[in-house]
This record gives structure tokens, C-alpha cells and sequence, in this order.
């Protein structure tokens, strides 16, 4: 039994590894340039919880703030069935630049996030991954509108399919309307 579980425990190692050799960071990562107002208008996730929430997927929009000591605030707002929800992410840098960590207590785990490709003023391609007892990737596509180039989208796809996202775990959700709320509305706040 505990030869199984050292076996078991190598393999999911080696997976998270290949997983990290395979996918690199934006060259020359800028965080400067990075930071500001972004929309999420693409994204590959194919956990089976999420499946039954891929029709009500909205674009979400963002603000990354970079902080002097290279490290990253990001605010998301999302439309949920509780109306538009901002959370707040704390991304930790690491020494390579264009990857960070972040402490998720919704899972009570650290999390690895990954700026693969970006032009820093029309799209971003990031990369966040997270191991339960199965590994978990999401890929998102991040435009400074909520449109961006027809090639760009092929771009993330061909991505997301270089990862192993089924076809149809491929979102290219519509805009979010009112999210975040007007002066006049509230928005729900949640810590990731």
C-alpha cells in the first residue's frame, strides 16, 4: 500500500512538473505594462462541476494592479446568480517573471498562475493551474476590450487545444452588462 502511494504521489509530481517545463512565460514579461483594465473574453475549463454553468458564462472585466514589490492585486467582477460579484486575488511573484502563486481559500491550496503570450494593448493569454486529487488548468483569454482580433481568438483556442481542453470546454462567452454595477449599484465581494 504505501509503495502504491509513493508511486502515486511521483506521478502526480512528474505531471506537475511536465505541466510547468511545458508552458513558459511571456519573454521579457513586463508587469508595468501589464497592469491596468483587462476583460475575459476567453476561456477553456473542463472541471465537471463547472459544465452545467458554461451557457450562463458571461465576460468578466478586471483591474490588475502591480505592486513595488512585484507582486499583483487583481480585482474580477463576474456575473453570478447572486448578481455581480467582485473577488479579490493576491498573486505572489516568483523568481521567474511572468509567473505568480496565489493562496486560494475557497480551496485552501496555492494556485500557479502563468502569463504565456500578451501585446500587452490588445490580448493576453494566462495560464492558471491547480492540483486536487486530479489536476485542474483553466486558459483564459484576457482582451483590453471585450472584443478582440478573430486571430487572436484562433490563437488562445489552438492553445487551449495544445493543452488538452476538449473542443467544446472553449468558451468565448458574451459581454456582461452592467458588471460592475453602476455608481448607483452594489456589487458583492468575495476573497479568492
Amino acid at each position: 500500500m504505501r509503495t502504491t502511494v509513493a508511486v502515486a504521489v511521483v506521478m502526480v509530481m512528474s505531471c506537475v512538473m511536465m505541466v510547468d517545463a511545458d508552458v513558459k512565460p511571456q519573454r521579457d514579461f513586463n508587469l508595468q505594462l501589464f497592469a491596468g483594465r483587462w476583460y475575459r473574453v476567453g476561456l477553456a475549463y473542463d472541471s465537471p462541476r463547472f459544465t452545467p454553468f458554461r451557457d450562463k458564462l458571461k465576460a468578466s472585466q478586471g483591474i490588475v494592479t502591480a505592486l513595488a514589490n512585484g507582486n499583483v492585486n487583481l480585482t474580477m467582477w463576474d456575473v453570478t446568480p447572486y448578481g455581480c460579484v467582485r473577488k479579490v486575488y493576491n498573486y505572489e511573484k516568483t523568481t521567474v517573471a511572468g509567473q505568480f502563486t496565489y493562496f486560494s481559500a475557497r480551496h485552501n491550496m496555492v494556485k500557479d498562475i502563468t502569463v504565456v503570450d500578451t501585446n500587452y494593448t490588445d490580448y493576453a493569454v494566462v495560464l492558471k493551474h491547480k492540483v486536487f486529487n486530479r489536476e485542474y488548468t483553466q486558459v483564459a483569454l484576457y482582451g483590453r476590450s471585450q472584443t478582440v482580433r478573430h486571430d487572436v481568438v484562433n490563437k488562445f483556442k489552438a492553445f487551449a487545444l495544445s493543452q488538452g481542453f476538449p473542443r467544446d470546454s472553449i468558451l468565448t462567452p458574451p459581454a456582461a452588462e452592467n458588471c460592475p454595477a453602476s455608481r448607483t449599484g452594489r456589487s458583492l465581494t468575495h476573497l479568492r
